[in-house]
This record gives C-alpha cells, sequence and structure tokens, in this order.
C-alpha cells in the first residue's frame, strides 16, 4: 500500500518531552548518544503560506538513545525569522522561495547587506557540532547555537571576521585527520566569488584558503573533499547577481537553468587554494555529495544526480500536497576528474533511485568506500518510501520497507572497534501517516534488518538532516 507522503508536508506545533517512548526489539548496548534531527515544522503564519519545503520554520528533534531506552524531545528553533513572524502575525523574512511583502529596496538590503534588514536565519537544514557548540545551519552564513539537551535556542553565532559571505553550505565537512571543519560560501556582487575556508572550533572566525572568481554564480548545496583537494560543482543553475537585485523575486527564482553551460567541476587545492583542475561534463544537477577521493592521478567525485533542476520545482508545497505523484529521488552518479583537466568521465553507479545519502563518515570519508545508505522509491512518484544500501562497486542495494510509511535520512552509527564498514546501526525517523504518529527505527547496517523501533506521539514532517552525537 502507497504511503501517504502528503501527511509530512503539514503543521506540527506540539513541543513535548517523553524521557522514554514505547520501544520494541533489541537496542545495542553500546549504542549511547543523541540523534538530532532538523526540519520544517510550520508552513504559514495567520494563513500566510510559505511556497516551498525549505521555508518552514525549522524545528529540532532529539533522540537520547542509552541504557536500553529511547527518550525524545522537540522545540522549535527560535530564529529571528520565527520571532519576526509570530510577533507581526505575517511572514517578515525572505526565504529560500518565499518572499514578504518588501520594497526594492529592501530587497537589495537584505541581500547585499546582511544585517539591513537582516536575511532569514530559519537554520532548518542541518546541525553540526563546531568547537563545543552545536548549531543549526541553513544556506545563509547565520548558523543558530542550541542546548542539546533541553533545545533551548542560544541564539544566532556571529562570525568575527570580514570574509562577507551572503550564502553558506548546510554541510561542512570534518576533516578526516585534522578534525577541521571546512565549508563553502558565496559572496555576491558585481564580482561575485566562490570561497573555501576552514572554521575556527576555538572561535567565531572562518578562515579563507580559496577565492574564486565568478560572473554567474551556480547554485550549490554541497561540495566535495578529498584528502588534498576540494571540488567545487558549478551545476548550469546559474543567476546573474545583478538581476537578484532588479527583480525582486524568492531567491531560488532569480536562477535559470542553463544547459548549454554543462557541469563545470573546479578542482581546489586545500594547502594552497589554488586551482588545479577544470573538467565539464554534461548538464546533470546535483543537491548532495557523496564523497570524493584521489586514485591514479584522478578524483573519483560520487553525487546523487538529477537529470535537471526541476526536482526544485517538484519541492514546491503546493505541488507537494497536489494530487500529482512526486519523486523524491535521484540516481548515484560517478564522475573522473583528471588532476589535469578536461573532459570528465560519468557513469552511474546503480539504478537505485537514491537522496539524502550518508556514509561512514570517520572510515570512508575522502577514501575509497563501499556502500551508501538514503531514502528510496519504490513505488515511482511516491517521494520516499523505502530505506537503502547502495553497494557502490556493484550497484546492487539492500532495501527496508514497510507498507504505508515514509522513512527520513538514514543515519550511520559505527559499532565501537568495528573493523567493517558497514558494522553498526541505521537511525532512520519514519513517518506513519495513516497511524499519525512517527517512530525511530533502528537497522542493522550489515543485514539491513530491523533491530527496533521506539515510537513517537505525533506526526513528524519530512525533515532533512541529522548528526548522531555520542
Amino acid at each position: 500500500m502507497p504511503a501517504d507522503y502528503r501527511r509530512g508536508f503539514e503543521d506540527l506545533r506540539r513541543e513535548i518531552h517523553r524521557p522514554s517512548l514505547p520501544t520494541t526489539g533489541d537496542l545495542p548496548e553500546w549504542l549511547t548518544g543523541t540523534l538530532l534531527r532538523n526540519g520544517p515544522a510550520q508552513f504559514e503564519v495567520e494563513g500566510q503560506e510559505y511556497n516551498h519545503w525549505f521555508d518552514g520554520h525549522a524545528m529540532l528533534h532529539a533522540f537520547k538513545i542509552g541504557n536500553g531506552d529511547v527518550g525524545y524531545r522537540n522545540r522549535f528553533l527560535e530564529s529571528q525569522s520565527r520571532a519576526e513572524a509570530l510577533e507581526q502575525g505575517r511572514i517578515a523574512r525572505s526565504e529560500f522561495a518565499t518572499d514578504p511583502c518588501m520594497s526594492i529596496f529592501g530587497r537589495v538590503m537584505s541581500l547585499f547587506r546582511p544585517g539591513h534588514p537582516k536575511p532569514t536565519d530559519n537554520a532548518s537544514i542541518n546541525v553540526a557540532r563546531l568547537g563545543d557548540a552545536h548549531v543549526a545551519l541553513t544556506a545563509t552564513p547565520l548558523p543558530i547555537a542550541f542546548d542539546p539537551d533541553t533545545l533551548a535556542t542560544a541564539g544566532v553565532v556571529e562570525y568575527e571576521d570580514e570574509i562577507g559571505a551572503d550564502t553558506s553550505t548546510a554541510h561542512p565537512y570534518v576533516e578526516p585527520g585534522s578534525g577541521r571543519t571546512l565549508t563553502q560560501m558565496l559572496s555576491f556582487g558585481r564580482q561575485s566569488q566562490y570561497i573555501v575556508g576552514y572554521i575556527d572550533p576555538d572561535g567565531p572566525t572562518r578562515e579563507p584558503i580559496a577565492r574564486l572568481d565568478v560572473d554567474k554564480p551556480s547554485y550549490m548545496h554541497s561540495f566535495g573533499m578529498t584528502e588534498r583537494h576540494v571540488i567545487l560543482s558549478e551545476w548550469p543553475l546559474v543567476v546573474d547577481p545583478l538581476s537578484l537585485l532588479a527583480q525582486g523575486k524568492p531567491f531560488i527564482r532569480n536562477f535559470e537553468w542553463a544547459p548549454e553551460r554543462g557541469v563545470r567541476f573546479h578542482v581546489l587545492r586545500k594547502r594552497d587554494g589554488s586551482e588545479v583542475a577544470t573538467c565539464r561534463a554534461e548538464a546533470a544537477f546535483a543537491f548532495h555529495h557523496v564523497n570524493a577521493f584521489e586514485r591514479d592521478g584522478e578524483i573519483i567525485c560520487d553525487v546523487v544526480a538529477h537529470p535537471d533542476a526541476s526536482v526544485i520545482e517538484d519541492y514546491f508545497l503546493d505541488r507537494l500536497r497536489g494530487p500529482e505523484p512526486t519523486s523524491g529521488t535521484g540516481r548515484l552518479r560517478r564522475y573522473r576528474l583528471p588532476l589535469g583537466g578536461g573532459p570528465a568521465e560519468c557513469e552511474q553507479l546503480s539504478g537505485t533511485p537514491i537522496e539524502l545519502p550518508r556514509i561512514h563518515e570517520a572510515q570512508a570519508r575522502a577514501r575509497p568506500y563501499g556502500y551508501v545508505y538514503g531514502i528510496g522509491e519504490r513505488h515511482h512518484g511516491q517521494f520516499a518510501d523505502q530505506l537503502v544500501k547502495v553497494d557502490v562497486e556493484t550497484g546492487s542495494a539492500d532495501v527496508w520497507r514497510e507498507d504505508g510509511t515514509c522513512p527520513g535520512e538514514p543515519v550511520f552509527v559505527p559499532a565501537p572497534d568495528a573493523t567493517n564498514e558497514d558494522e553498526g546501526v541505521v537511525l532512520s525517523v519514519v513517518l506513519d501517516p495513516e497511524a499519525d504518529r512517527s517512530f525511530l527505527l533502528l537497522l542493522d547496517a550489515a543485514s539491513f534488518a530491523e533491530r527496533a523501533r521506539a515510537e513517537v506521539p505525533h506526526a513528524i514532517p519530512h525533515g532533512f538532516h541529522g548528526q548522531f552525537f555520542a
């Protein structure tokens, strides 16, 4: 029975704390820590609706696991964007695809002069740990710190540097070996720039290592990283910064699909920021890099690819809530980027639909690897109705599914002293629309069989990303 995934795009206003959830199955004794998840939970203010899945007010969810028990807490992230909207009774700040009523002057200032008025700080995409702080992240460079136990909002982390970025990835990487956090940013202007830099763990500063001038910036949701290099993927969804000023459209509506440009991969050396190669491929689009590593004079760069950027249109709420089926997945694709530059070779690694990809971060990041986990589709157009574990070498996939349910992003947690890459568990928050509630699912990562589940007393809207903190 196909799941009614539309239930996952309705508001959740309820905030609760349950020290212990009804749990069945076998929780590993070694599994101790908290799964923190992020995603939108309020899609309208006083009858005024946001336009896009990416626009809803952020809500944090914490599943605290230990001693054979699972506790749960959820809480809205008290961003200024949310506070102003609730106070004014209307949408107050520009979001990804929603614009409030604002003068042309206001739009210009909002986009190009952070702070007058401020861009959105609705950090609904991801969570991370920067030094000692837990933060929620979005595409603007305004991470919001929060207490990982109570989920209370501590406030925006104001960077004390002169980088002047206007957007920032919500997918920074913790660099294997050094433990430093690497991020990618974009500065709009008459001469726009892609910026790559490290976030200082001991203070709110960023140290740029590379700046790359660009006339028409691409929409980049994430980037790639190997041991020695950074990969910036310019998908042919681009914007003229000056038209961004003049048109007065919501942010993403200013971008245009330009397939004649193809894809441009910029390979930058971490050591000095120099561009060592530019590689080109036929037009495609991706939100998420999966992994990248170096082998035999080339970079292997794996992404979840879509044929074009129409997937962004598919994520508008009127489409997601409408009668027409909507797909939420792409395909696992590998690009081979010669370090000397030139055309990129491309192959599809698996025909299994996948999105929201995750790997064994500690063992596999920036190294050759074997497995990627993600949401998938058994029935095309059902958004996400199964979890998949794709073998990168063979393209085969193990699958978990339960009729009528919609699983969310799978997060891999390695077992202590694990030797195999898939030795551990996979955690996913699964929506059961008919029961009008969700549950935390634990799978054995090796067999992909269910080990346990913990029932939540309400339905959790479809979210984006989360992390497990031991």
